[in-house]
């Protein structure tokens, strides 16, 4: 990851604050190199293809993805009104659920209704951005942390639910068994404000292989 945060944090202090507020980590710091995030600047399509993809394999969701864009004479990527001006039938035949047809739609309606404002949705703190996100029918906590780490890229986030967090979290400090919400909670609490980098070390964890 490079040293300067697209966001405007500075990856190189973010490391060198962990590691001294928590000499445990110094390994995962030490021994695993982070990709670097590259922010998505077009909201929609990041909330959209969050739908598309969940509790899809990859390459299904992809296929599913470009007919969905398809659908929009070459467009890059439909707006929220191309959206909602396509019927159900036409979104359900490219392969989405009925259910995932209602939640596009239903993504498109708050950014046309204001819910969600493109041009002020960077100066809104993460927990607006989480409770806007969740009350558009479709949206969970998991998707809406995943939105601020992966589209804005916010420093501090800690999705404690998330299996591959969990995981790396339990395979690295040598647990038997995955670890509680709460118990990741209290440990995480050393790594404020940059969480969303102890997340990144965790699901490289899970990549492996990695000794320490």
């Amino acid at each position: 990851m490079s040293a300067e945060s697209r966001n405007g944090y500075n990856v190189a202090n973010a490391l060198a604050t962990l590691k001294k507020a928590d000499p445990e980590i110094h390994p995962l710091i030490d021994q695993l190199e982070l990709t670097e995030l590259n922010r998505e600047t077009n909201y929609f399509k990041s909330l959209a293809r969050a739908i598309i993809y969940q509790q899809l394999s990859g390459k299904a969701a992809k296929t599913i993805s470009d007919r969905f864009i398809a659908l929009y004479d070459g467009k890059e990527y439909p707006t929220p009104t191309d959206v909602l001006k396509t019927d159900h039938e036409t979104l359900r035949s490219v392969g989405l659920s009925n259910a995932k047809a209602n939640y596009v739609k239903n993504i498109a309606k708050a950014f046309e209704d204001g819910i969600i404002d493109s041009d002020k949705i960077d100066q809104w703190d993460d927990k607006t951005i989480i409770e806007k996100l969740v009350s558009i029918k479709g949206v969970g906590p998991w998707t809406a942390q995943m939105f601020l780490m992966f589209t804005l890229n916010r420093p501090d986030v800690f999705p404690t639910g998330d299996l591959g967090v969990q995981k790396g979290f339990q395979q690295f400090f040598k647990l038997n068994e995955l670890p509680k919400h709460k118990d990741m909670e209290k440990r995480a609490e050393k790594w404020k404000p940059y969480r969303t980098i102890m997340s990144l070390y965790f699901w490289k964890v899970v990549d492996g292989p990695f000794e320490w």
